[in-house]
């Protein structure tokens, strides 16, 4: 399943001139909207080490890993207070891995500056207090509910409700002084409480500073003078011209990085993009290889062998056995699984192996 990425931002921001130059679409800017349904694009994640593993194992199908973007074109203060707005938006932002929040700091005669001028950090604010107005609307329906629950409810099941009902009204009232979900001190258990309300506020934040191509020359600069306040464990921030990138992705592969590199510039916008996203969700890969396909998938660091066997299917992970684990860089240096295995460099792990960025994996199973 691929790493899902929601793109927000307020009107005039650039959201879908970044969305295009994300996803090398080409969908309609210019609109903001209660639509009904989102731009969606899925691109293929960048990976030097799919390549020679391709031409050492010919398989039948390659499989990068994948990163979904949903381009939002609507306010999602508006949207929940609105019957008519679909609630297909909602839910599709409420199960995102993250969100990618886009700022304007450009200026463009076509594009009326918003009242007050070009503003980073009052925009920021602004998303952030939407985002929050959202999360309380449900605090807000879940409390009421409680309160009719509560009226019927036996001893353990009214135990329970009062702490939800006590965690909620704690989580209203830092939420009520603008205090976003994932900046909340939380224990395991009201961690694992608060979970299932999917809070758009308690998503991490990819912050995209949308510049003009003037600005590109301090790019660099602004992007770590903005880390350097905003950036942290739920939050990145990138610098980059939306425009100029979406221009880029029409043309010419070699004569689009001559033309990057004359900007100073070493990546692509989407490969930044994904390189940030990564960082930001703490994302690693590893690969299944072999004569049918050589794939990446994508996994939180940290994940146990067990567990990332059950992203490839969940019966590999019911009836986990052993991983055969090979690093790639020492599978790519041996030339074959035939000579890994006889320079002992083929390792055997259990369930509770923390899977690395780069492993090979064969999962043993039994079911």
């Amino acid at each position: 399943m691929a790493v899902t990425i929601g793109i927000i931002g307020l009107a005039k921001s650039g959201r879908t001139t970044i969305f295009n130059a994300a996803t090398r679409s080409n969908a309609a800017t210019g609109s903001y909207s209660q639509s009904s349904s989102a731009n969606v694009g899925i691109v293929k994640v960048p990976d030097a080490r799919l390549t020679p593993l391709e031409e050492m194992f010919h398989p039948k199908k390659l499989t990068p890993a994948e990163i979904k973007y949903f381009d939002v074109g609507a306010s999602l203060k508006g949207g929940t207070k609105d019957s008519s707005f679909s609630g297909e938006l909602l839910t599709q932002l409420q199960n995102v891995d993250a969100l990618l929040n886009v700022i304007r700091a450009f200026e463009d005669t076509a594009i009326p500056l918003p009242t007050g001028g070009l503003n980073a950090e009052r925009d920021l604010t602004t998303m952030n207090a939407e985002l929050i107005f959202s999360d309380l609307t449900i605090i807000e329906k879940r409390l009421n509910r409680i309160g009719s629950q509560m009226k019927g409810a036996k001893p353990p099941e009214r135990a329970a409700l009062e702490r939800e009902k006590e965690l909620m009204a704690r989580i209203k009232e830092a939420m009520e002084k603008d205090i976003p979900a994932r900046d909340i001190e939380l224990d395991e258990e009201e961690a694992k409480i608060l979970s299932g309300y999917q809070f758009l506020s308690s998503k991490p934040v990819l912050m995209v500073i949308n510049i003009g191509e003037d600005d590109l020359p301090k790019a660099a600069e602004m992007e770590a003078e903005l880390n350097g306040r905003y950036g942290g464990k739920n939050y990145r921030v990138i610098v980059m011209c939306g425009k100029l990138e979406a221009e880029l992705i029409n043309m010419d592969e070699a004569e689009a990085a001559e033309f990057r590199s004359s900007y100073g510039l070493k990546e692509t916008g989407l490969d930044r993009t994904i390189r940030a996203s990564y960082e930001l969700l703490d994302l690693i890969s590893f690969f299944t290889v072999g004569p049918d396909e050589v794939r990446a998938w994508t996994i939180t660091r940290g994940t146990i062998a067990q567990k990332a066997a059950g992203k490839i299917h969940s019966d590999i992970e019911r009836g986990f056995i052993r991983a055969e684990i090979v690093h790639v860089n020492d599978l790519l240096a041996a030339g074959s699984l035939a000579e890994v295995r006889k320079r002992g460099q083929l390792r055997l792990e259990g369930k509770t192996y923390l899977v690395q960025d780069g492993d090979t994996a064969n999962f043993l199973f039994n079911v």
